[in-house]
């Protein structure tokens, strides 16, 4: 199957017509403008050495933020408050943290300097975000992730003490429920995804569901925790 070569300020071809890896097009730009059109269908970058590669994965990992799962070990962990959990205070320092952290059966890193380069400047445009774990002062754990209307994609997380990320992605979780979001994206099955209850929805079901979800207005700017209720 032909790939589309993407110049740039080209529209993004169907990625429902994506190849059988979920390939949708090759090259580009990683300007806010084409990471924003690129997620607002579906699509998202992921590739090590330039060229860019775009996709659009079938079937594409999904959690409903109403279906988190939460094991009693975890729970166990939030009820303790070892963490102090943030948004937003941290953004680089925690992509950059998952940008080195080793991954099973992984080498190297698809976060390289442009893609690093590229989500800070859709945090600093409020539409990047990172969920935070601080322990007595230190950065331990986090996660960062694109939102667009009811849809929170999530992109990487990292750890440096046990159920340090796990917390927070709860926290963000619960937190973007309260708001109202419909669809939190893994993007791809793994373990970890499954066991927090994601599941793999066919492409062209995720798509319906996404373009639904994006007619909600974008909570942009910087994000902090609701106060919890007395």
């Amino acid at each position: 199957m032909r790939v589309a070569w993407l110049e740039p300020g080209m529209p993004f071809p169907d990625p429902r017509k994506a190849d059988p890896s979920g390939l949708v097009a090759v090259g580009g730009e990683l300007t806010t403008p084409t990471l924003l059109e690129a997620y607002s269908r579906g699509i998202f970058p992921w590739y090590e050495k330039a060229p860019i590669l775009w996709f659009s994965p079938d079937p594409r990992m999904v959690l409903l933020p109403e279906r988190l799962h939460v094991s009693r070990s975890l729970q166990r962990t939030l009820r303790r408050g070892l963490f102090e959990l943030k948004l937003d205070t941290a953004f680089e320092q925690v992509i950059r943290a998952c940008a080195i952290a080793p991954r099973r059966g992984q080498f190297g890193t698809w976060l390289n300097r442009d893609m690093i380069r590229a989500y800070c400047a859709l945090h600093a445009e409020g539409y990047a975000h990172s969920a935070e774990a601080w322990r007595e002062g230190r950065l331990v754990g986090g996660m960062y992730g694109v939102s667009l209307g009811g849809v929170f994609y999530g992109e990487s997380m990292f750890t440096r003490e046990p159920d340090a990320s796990k917390t927070a992605l709860v926290r963000l979780i619960d937190q973007i429920r309260a708001w109202g979001f419909a669809l939190f994206d893994c993007q791809i099955h793994t373990p970890n995804a499954e066991r927090f209850g994601a599941t793999e929805w066919p492409r062209g079901d995720f798509l319906d569901a996404l373009s639904k979800a994006l007619r909600a207005p974008t909570r942009r700017g910087r994000w902090s925790f609701d106060e919890a209720k007395p």
